[in-house]
């Protein structure tokens, strides 16, 4: 078993403003979880208290269901892939990939059998007598998870660890990863800030806000069905409409569009209320709406446009078409929708 189990966890510096602020969660054995929030959110924080490489203020973390607050980071039996590779210059990447094990006086046999199949694993095996400098930025990210792997740790925690490389790069290494936790079947923890990321590599994903959880769940619960205005406008990209309840009606623009029926007799009239739609969600549907467009944009497989609703400024992705710049008619259902409340933020739904 390699669970980790957060019990009410606080971190404060100084007695200050707390940075992670009574977290609750539990990472399943062999799960691949991913923490994803905006920069400052305490993501990387969290990482680092499970490893140990921060103390925690207070609460519990355990690890294979013992505790470890006072554990060292080294008895953890966890390994920690960084955002920066961490690679020591003056050695090669066999020497990089074998430092672990070295330091834990394995025997020179087994280290180069360690150190030979996590090469293999990751197509490492022509750069082994190679220094870092000589190596591509995918390239060194592969000797830091090789490092990681030879130590056949019962959890992985990767803080970031494609955020240097190019876009195609990215998506490549993304592929990797995922092949990597399919073939190692152990816990992997791994923060991020990239909602494409998120999305396309965790079984559950975990939205963090100034240290707080939001929400925890599958993409597809994630990103349909976010709790609350603040993950549904993280994750993928989320147009939000300021308007009133009339009568059990509100307006878009010119358009009067019904309340469903479990908000009927909820709001009185003048109420305030948060529509949101997706900006792919806008080009089919029995609603339509003629907008004038701001901004478009080509992005090769589909066509932004950008315009305004009730003053507020939205997003559309439509399928590339020629069409005169000035007016389009966005067309979208009711079932598209979503409904915030203004006060709470949350996520007003059946």
């Amino acid at each position: 078993m390699s669970n980790v189990v957060l019990k009410n966890l606080y971190k404060s510096y100084d007695g200050k403003k707390n940075i992670i602020d009574g977290v609750n969660l539990e990472i399943k054995d062999k799960e691949f979880i991913v923490l994803v929030g905006s920069s400052g959110c305490g993501k990387s924080t969290l990482l680092r208290l499970i490893s140990g490489l921060e103390d925690i203020t207070s609460g519990e973390i355990l690890i294979d269901d013992k505790i470890v607050n006072n554990v060292h980071p080294k008895d953890r039996d966890i390994a920690f892939v960084f955002q920066s590779y961490a690679l020591y210059p003056h050695m090669t990447v066999y020497e990089n990939i074998a430092f672990g094990l070295k330091m834990r006086k394995f025997k020179k046999e087994d280290i180069a059998t360690k150190v030979q199949e996590a090469a293999k694993a990751l197509n490492l095996e022509e750069l082994l007598d190679r220094k870092p400098k000589q190596l591509s930025g995918g390239q060194r990210q592969r000797v830091a998870l090789g490092r990681a792997i030879v130590r056949n740790p019962k959890v992985f925690l990767m803080d970031e660890p494609l955020s240097n490389l190019d876009a195609n790069l990215r998506v490549q290494m993304r592929s990797e990863i995922k092949r990597l936790h399919k073939k190692l079947q152990t816990t992997f923890v791994y923060v991020t800030h990239d909602q494409t990321e998120a999305l396309t590599m965790g079984d559950r994903i975990v939205v963090l806000d100034k240290g707080i959880i939001q929400q925890v769940g599958t993409p597809d619960e994630i990103y349909n069905k976010p709790n609350n205005k603040f993950v549904a406008g993280f994750i993928g990209q989320m147009n939000f409409i300021e308007t009133v309840v009339f009568d059990n009606k509100f307006k878009l623009n010119e358009l009067e569009v019904e309340l469903p029926e479990y908000l009927k007799g909820k709001f009185d009239n003048g109420a305030s209320l948060t529509i949101g739609i997706r900006a792919e969600k806008m080009n089919a549907g029995e609603l339509e709406l003629q907008v004038s467009i701001d901004i478009q944009e080509m992005t090769g497989s589909e066509r932004n446009i950008y315009f305004k609703i009730n003053n507020s400024n939205c997003c559309a992705k439509i399928p590339i078409q020629e069409f005169e710049t000035g007016n389009y008619l966005i067309r979208f259902t009711k079932n598209d929708l979503y409904f915030f409340d203004k006060n709470t933020q949350k996520t007003l739904a059946e």
